[in-house]
């Protein structure tokens, strides 16, 4: 059966179809809406889901379920997994019992977050497992799936959707949910050494997660979604949602150009393998940081030592914001040797210059305007004004956000600027939510 869905609720039915008992979250784009998508069907399928009141308690929370048997994920946007991260590095270490899934969206381009960074990244430091689907049904298939291979290796899986993907809407071949006749019910079975993360203790699941290395390797050799063609002796090898860019600029460019797809990481040695023997030049298309770009440069000096890698090291590849179709297109051409190159289309550049600009702004009657206005009246222009995350920040224009950095920064950013030496008032604004995520320990 296919549903019309949006990229977030596919990732929403794929915890479903899994049989997860324990969702929990802290909300923010673009990964808000897994949690919004299961809300109304959580009695039904006998599913706890909670708002936490950060990522660090919401993944805490999903590995106390995970240590009872019960399958359970985490959803974050990539800056929470920075909050997150006390406890996502020492899980590798004990594992899990029952699947756990870390849902770690990413925003390339900073669509509605302060940076960019990769959340691939974070699943190499922690040496576990990162799925990236290139599309809605990639996402809830792969959803599924990270159950399965975190309980065959007793490891968190990562989940690394981009906003395109979270944000785009397909059909979506769907199964059934696994509707539970009852509450989830388990036990929690005590083993010190394993779950109590003692020096002596951690040393010895150090070494358990390095021995998992070849484990994890070989469960995702085979995986579907990592695709090869051969053709050419010219290739592009990309991840994620470039692959789909990648494939389409190939066709409009009519090339016999040969392309591997890679949805795993760690990617599969023997296939990366067999394709890097076959050709003489790759360019290695990915969002953000040049993780596989990396896994190839290691890879050619076994296999090939003379291949010659095009990516984000020598320009065809920017290492921020967005990839599309076009930027595919141009850099494959690039490679090809060919001259032509595209550009946007003219009415988009048209539009560009005789639409006035529409930054986000505060909504009409929002009542902050009133206490932004009150704050700039009391304490003056001249004040300083650190702030916080969240939509407040868009009043940055009347004069009263001065700093905006992290979830409840601005209470520990007003204290640094005193210290610092600053004489001038000093008043902070701070959301409620972010106060309770935060700012109470400021």
């Amino acid at each position: 059966m296919k549903e019309y869905l949006l990229g977030n609720a596919a990732i929403a039915r794929g915890i479903l179809e899994a049989g997860a008992g324990v969702v929990t979250s802290y909300p923010g784009t673009p990964a808000s809406e897994i949690v919004e998508s299961l809300a109304p069907v959580s009695k039904e399928y006998n599913l706890h889901i909670e708002w936490s009141v950060n990522e660090k308690v919401a993944l805490e929370v999903a590995i106390g379920a995970s240590w009872t048997g019960v399958r359970s994920a985490a959803v974050m946007k990539h800056v929470g997994l920075n909050v997150a991260a006390d406890p996502f590095m020492t899980l590798a270490y004990t594992g899990v019992k029952g699947g756990l899934v870390v849902i770690s969206s990413d925003d390339p381009f900073c669509h509605s977050s302060q940076n960019e960074q990769d959340s691939r990244r974070y699943a190499q430091f922690a040496c576990i497992s990162c799925l990236d689907p290139a599309d809605p049904q990639e996402a809830k298939d792969m959803t599924v799936y990270a159950f399965e291979l975190s309980e065959e290796l007793e490891l968190p899986v990562l989940l690394r959707p981009t906003t395109r993907v979270s944000h785009a809407r397909a059909d979506v071949n769907v199964g059934r949910g696994k509707t539970k006749k009852s509450p989830t019910s388990h036990a929690f079975v005590k083993d010190p050494a394993r779950w109590v993360a003692l020096p002596a203790h951690a040393r010895t699941r150090h070494s358990v997660l390095i021995e998992k290395q070849d484990a994890i390797k070989a469960a995702l050799e085979n995986s579907p979604w990592n695709r090869l063609v051969l053709r050419g002796e010219q290739g592009v090898i990309a991840s994620g949602i470039s692959g789909l860019y990648a494939e389409e600029a190939i066709e409009r460019l009519g090339s016999d150009v040969s392309i591997l797809r890679i949805g795993t990481f760690p990617p599969p040695d023997d296939l990366c393998a067999k394709f890097i023997k076959h050709i003489s030049k790759v360019l290695i298309i990915e969002e953000l940081e040049p993780v596989l770009e990396e896994y190839v440069e290691r890879a050619a000096r076994e296999h090939n030592p003379e291949l010659e890698i095009l990516g984000k090291k020598t320009g065809h590849i920017p290492r921020d914001g967005e990839l599309d179709s076009l930027v595919a297109r141009n850099a494959i051409a690039d490679m090809l040797g060919l001259t032509l190159t595209m550009e946007e289309p003219q009415s988009l550049t048209e539009a560009d210059e005789i639409l006035p600009p529409r930054p986000p702004a505060l909504c009409p009657g929002c009542s902050h305007r009133a206490a932004y206005y009150a704050m700039k009246q009391v304490f003056g222009a001249d004040a300083i004004f650190p702030s916080d995350i969240g939509c407040y920040t868009l009043a940055v224009d009347m004069g009263t956000i001065d700093t905006c950095l992290c979830m409840g920064a601005s209470i520990n950013l007003a204290s640094g600027i005193r210290f610092g030496g600053e004489d001038r008032d000093i008043c902070c604004s701070i959301g409620d939510s972010t106060f309770l995520h935060s700012g109470m320990p400021g």
